[in-house]
Parts: structure tokens; C-alpha cells; sequence
């Protein structure tokens, strides 16, 4: 079993049930996922969250880029989301996939433990640089978002409605 690459842990002041929805589901994952500035587009999550079922990281643009695939490996709602994580043009490579794993806790009373760990990354120094650097802000924003009712704002720019 490797080392996992990169582990991020919050406490959220919520629900597990709504956790999980602030990850499935797209008109909530529109609101969290940007990061934090102009020059970087906000995405949606895309798919039925059901095992073997493909999953896409897309661009809220007029072309519905896609800018990360994969496949659902394990969906046991409200408590834990593993997914393969790769380029489109890796898509069909699985020994390119990294893995994700959501792990969804409660701990005491409202409120949630959320550890994500990012896995299969040393094939991949670029990605690693980038989610090192991404998760944080995605992770930042998706707590306020579900502490407060409002996404973090972009600095430079407005907020996603």
C-alpha cells in the first residue's frame, strides 16, 4: 500500500448529510468550487455518484471544458466518496488515475470531521503541485460555505452567484 500524497482535515459546524450533499450535488459544488480568483474558472462535479460510474470536474463556460474525469470506486452516503482522478487525456490510462477519498465523521454534536486524502500522486509532480495548492482554498470555501450560507469571495472579481 503506497503512502497517501496529500491528507487535508477540517471540522465543518454541520451535518454529515449535508456534507455530502455540498459534494454531489452540482448547484452546491458550483458555489465552493473556484479558487478564489478570477483567472480561475468555477467548476461543477457531474455524475450519478453510483460505483463504477465516470465522474467530470467541468468549467462553468460557455464550452463545458472538462478538466478532471474519473471513475466512482465507492459511494456509501452520507459517510464516504472514493473517486479516480486524472486529465481527460489520461481518461482511458488507468495507471495514470489518482485516487480521492472522502471520509465523513461525526464528531460530537453538528459537527463533522471531513478528511480528504489524495492518493497515487507521485506518478505526477505537476498534479500533486497543483492540489497541494488547490484543496486548501476548495476545502476553506466549501466550510464557509456550509457554516455560513455564503461561498468565500474571489479576490479580484465577484462571487458566483
Amino acid at each position: 500500500m503506497t503512502k497517501p500524497s496529500f491528507v487535508y482535515v477540517t471540522y465543518i459546524a454541520t451535518t454529515p448529510e449535508k456534507v455530502w450533499q455540498a459534494l454531489v450535488d452540482t448547484d452546491v459544488t458550483r458555489k465552493y468550487w473556484s479558487g478564489l480568483t478570477t483567472d480561475c474558472p468555477v467548476h461543477v462535479n457531474v455524475s450519478d455518484w453510483r460505483p463504477g460510474s465516470r465522474w467530470e470536474h467541468r468549467r462553468l463556460d460557455d464550452a463545458q471544458t472538462v478538466d478532471i474525469v474519473g471513475k466512482i470506486v465507492e459511494s456509501v452516503p452520507p459517510r464516504r466518496l472514493v473517486l479516480t482522478w486524472a486529465r481527460p487525456s489520461d481518461a482511458e490510462d488507468d495507471a495514470k488515475h489518482s485516487r480521492v477519498t472522502f471520509d465523513i465523521e461525526p464528531h460530537g454534536d453538528r459537527l463533522v470531521r471531513l478528511t480528504v486524502t489524495h492518493e497515487d500522486l507521485e506518478r505526477d509532480p505537476q498534479m500533486l503541485a497543483g492540489i497541494s495548492g488547490g484543496w486548501p482554498k476548495v476545502l476553506s470555501n466549501l466550510k464557509t460555505l456550509l457554516e455560513t450560507g455564503h461561498a468565500l469571495p474571489q479576490s479580484g472579481g465577484a462571487q458566483p452567484a
